[in-house]
């Protein structure tokens, strides 16, 4: 449920291994009919550089030591459909792929500068997730993806919500997405539209696992191989905040993306490093690494 409704702002922060923070005001959905992808999946793009305070355009830092390297708001000409952006994953060669709430699969190329910032994306594509049987997803029930993350394979597994559910697309030869086949997921009873937000490949735990959150911070180690397992609960400073996203570290360690809203402060997001996110909450070492206000 979490995500930006009309626009994604990509907020890299150097160091955070593609995890991305989003944070912006609600606004009200735009009513359009959707326009369908005309001549294949290509799009054209319009990148609008974002600062990191609007007050101060020159200001980079962020608590923790980090740097806020460039942020986009994205539009297209070509097609209504890229907005809903949920979760994205960043590959090795600035391959950039990221889903939306109803049901595509967006992929562009990330731009950087001289100096090593974000300049802009090209060579946008924008294309529906199949189903079970090999046909697009149809309406916000079967469609609405939240979480994605890539195994050491190659492999990807999406998150949804509503339908609460966690399927896994092979890589393809050419770095496709296969057919989806159900993937383990936790075994339990979550709200409609507050699901399974988060989701990342872990390592640590063997190459088929993957560790899951859901927005009210419920946590859960899962395997291709084997049944999910409840973990200690990765919650926000209070309950006007949800679990987001997580981005995985060497070793056992994990980042948290939190996102809160109250009427007085509006909307604000935090990212929270967890040294071990499976031992108790006793024993857990947790800091606050980065605060991103609007």
């Amino acid at each position: 449920m979490i995500g930006l409704r009309t626009a994604l702002v990509l907020g890299v922060i150097a160091g955070l291994g593609g995890m991305a923070t989003q944070c912006a005001p609600r606004r009200p959905p735009v009513v359009a009919a959707p326009a369908p992808v005309k001549v294949g999946p290509e799009i054209a793009l319009t990148a609008t550089p974002v600062p990191l305070d609007a007050t101060n355009v020159a200001k980079t830092t962020l608590d923790g030591g980090f740097t806020y390297v460039g942020g986009l708001v994205l539009t297209s000409a070509t097609t209504t459909r890229l907005h809903g952006l949920s979760d994205l994953a960043v590959g090795a060669e600035g391959q950039l792929m990221a889903l939306t709430d109803d049901g595509d699969l967006f992929e562009a190329k990330i731009q950087l500068d001289a100096n090593g910032r974000l300049a802009g994306l090209t060579d946008g594509k924008l294309r529906p997730l199949r189903g079970l049987d090999g046909q697009p997803l149809q309406g916000k029930q079967q469609a609405d993806a939240e979480g994605l993350a890539v195994l050491p394979s190659g492999d990807r597994l999406v998150s949804f919500e509503r339908d609460h559910r966690i399927w896994l697309y092979p890589v393809q030869p050419d770095g496709g997405w296969g057919t989806p086949r159900p993937a383990p997921k936790p075994a339990t009873v979550l709200p409609d539209n507050e699901g399974l937000e988060a989701i990342a490949a872990y390592p640590s735990a063997g190459p088929d696992a993957y560790i899951v959150g859901g927005e009210e911070g419920e946590v859960w180690l899962c395997r291709l191989s084997a049944d999910c397992k409840s973990l200690p609960p990765q919650s926000g400073p209070d309950f006007t905040w949800g679990l987001s996203g997580f981005a995985p570290f060497a070793g056992p360690a994990v980042a948290t993306l939190h996102r809160g809203f109250d009427p007085v402060r509006g909307w604000r997001a935090i990212v929270r490093f967890v040294a071990d996110p499976t031992v108790p909450v006793a024993r857990q070492r947790v800091s606050t690494i980065s605060r991103a206000w609007p």
